[in-house]
């Protein structure tokens, strides 16, 4: 049968090397899949998922405009597709995610979706918060903190290594943009701004 799943994760654990490992593992075995990425993440080049140990894929992109329904649609009426992957999965929208809960539902084909689960303040992506509520199997991506407890937040740094309060909660960028943390080295981090927020 069928699922969405949800790979969630801070940044720098791995997940785009994951999706490209398992989205392989089903070609090797003669399978065919489908991989899409965000329209406007080019850090790879337009339409590529790139893991920072190397590995690179093509895929097709979407767009806010884009019905991911009719979209995987499309590709099954090419021929068989034994799983969708979806990288960058925080940038989904809330109808994106519901676009592809029904081509789950309706055309029968496993969607795989990969991606942050909090922004820098702390915040539930929309994409992220709509899978955690439609996925029918979740799994957490972990990478640790400088410290070595498990990471589950992200701060964002500006240019000159400072850490960032305030800004769009979309901004493509990678290790020059945005570090891993446990909780409390995240909250020890943003304690200025958030003085309830400091240790105790």
């Amino acid at each position: 049968m069928a699922k969405l799943y949800f790979h969630y994760s801070t940044m720098n654990a791995g997940k785009s090397a994951i999706l490209l490992q398992a989205s392989h593992n089903y070609v090797e075995r003669g399978m065919q899949t489908y991989l899409l990425t965000a329209q406007f993440d080019t850090r790879a080049g337009q339409g590529r998922i790139a893991s920072r140990i190397g590995l690179v894929q093509e895929a097709d992109t979407y767009s806010q405009s884009s019905d991911l329904f009719n979209v995987i649609e499309r590709r099954l009426a090419k021929g068989p597709c034994a799983c969708v992957f979806v990288d960058e999965a925080h940038f989904l929208s809330e109808a994106h995610v519901w676009q592809l809960a029904r081509a789950v539902d309706d055309l029968g084909v496993p969607v795989m979706c990969y991606g942050l689960r909090v922004d820098f303040r702390g915040k539930l992506f929309p994409g992220s918060a709509t899978l955690l509520a439609l996925a029918d199997e979740m799994r957490e991506v972990r990478t640790i903190c400088h410290c070595g407890r498990k990471a589950t937040m992200v701060v964002r740094l500006d240019s000159a290594g400072k850490v960032l309060l305030d800004g769009d909660q979309v901004q493509v960028g990678g290790n020059e943009s945005y570090v891993s943390l446990c909780r409390r080295h995240w909250r020890e981090a943003v304690a200025d701004a958030n003085p309830w927020l400091k240790p105790g």
